[in-house]
């Protein structure tokens, strides 16, 4: 098994990680939904929650239907939506996105630096195994959505109870220096290209973890707009499929 991955791992190596950089959307609502799979109303209402959230704790959820972004990683368009739409407020780095590739059929919950104490990553993991993915498994993203919203929020509030059974490394493989060793090889050997660049972002994630859209819709557009506040990334979540 370990041959396996060692042989995968480095196989990503030798594809030089280059990837077609997907578009990254402005969040103009908590809650943007650009594959139509949900109804104005259920956006409507998770826009309700999240300003209701916001306003009585200053911490900053945001939701994003993405259709596809095809081999580009997750991890990497995760940190650079958060980055660049400013999640959380400046100095408390208090944002939290939660993307969702629906054509992919993958998930990330990305975690501001301010949160990564009451939202870790195996945390992160739990919820996106234990409270989301069954609803997504059957279609059901609205309750997915929300399942995890209310289990970010707890979380946050430090009311989440991790389930204890999941799966550990049992065997110690030492994913962490693995991924290291692969990301001074490609410093040191890459070619300075826009796809070493993005590779290395994608692992630089990966290590701190251990672990085209269609047309918007944004719900009621009477229920107040979301701006980001100046928060900061370092990488951490968790990623996961259903």
């Amino acid at each position: 098994m370990k041959k396996l991955i060692l042989t995968l791992v480095f196989a990503i190596l030798l594809s030089n990680l280059t990837f077609a950089q997907p578009y990254i959307p402005t969040l103009e609502r908590y809650c943007t939904d650009r594959t139509n799979t949900l109804t104005k109303s259920e956006i409507a209402n998770i826009n309700r929650i999240l300003q209701q959230f916001e306003d009585s704790t200053s911490t900053q959820i945001a939701v994003l239907f993405e259709y596809t972004i095809d081999n580009y990683p997750i991890e990497s368009f995760a940190y650079q939506v958060a980055k660049q739409n400013n999640i959380g407020q400046k100095g408390k780095n208090n944002g939290i996105l939660f993307v969702i590739l629906k054509k992919d059929r993958k998930m990330r919950i990305e975690v501001g630096y301010g949160l990564e104490g009451a939202l870790p990553d195996a945390l992160a993991s739990s919820i996106i195994r234990n409270d989301v993915k069954p609803h997504f498994k059957n279609l059901n993203f609205y309750d997915g959505v929300m399942a995890g919203i209310t289990s970010i929020i707890a979380a946050t509030k430090g009311e989440y109870k991790q389930d204890k059974s999941r799966s550990k490394n049992e065997d110690g493989f030492p994913w962490g220096t693995i991924l290291f060793i692969i990301f001074f090889i490609i410093f040191f050997m890459g070619k300075g290209g826009r796809g070493n660049g993005l590779g290395m972002l994608w692992l630089g994630s990966a290590l701190s973890n251990g672990s085209g859209g269609r047309s918007s819709g944004f719900g009621d557009s009477d229920f107040g707009g979301f701006s980001g506040g100046g928060g900061s990334f370092g990488g951490g979540g968790a990623s996961g499929s259903w």
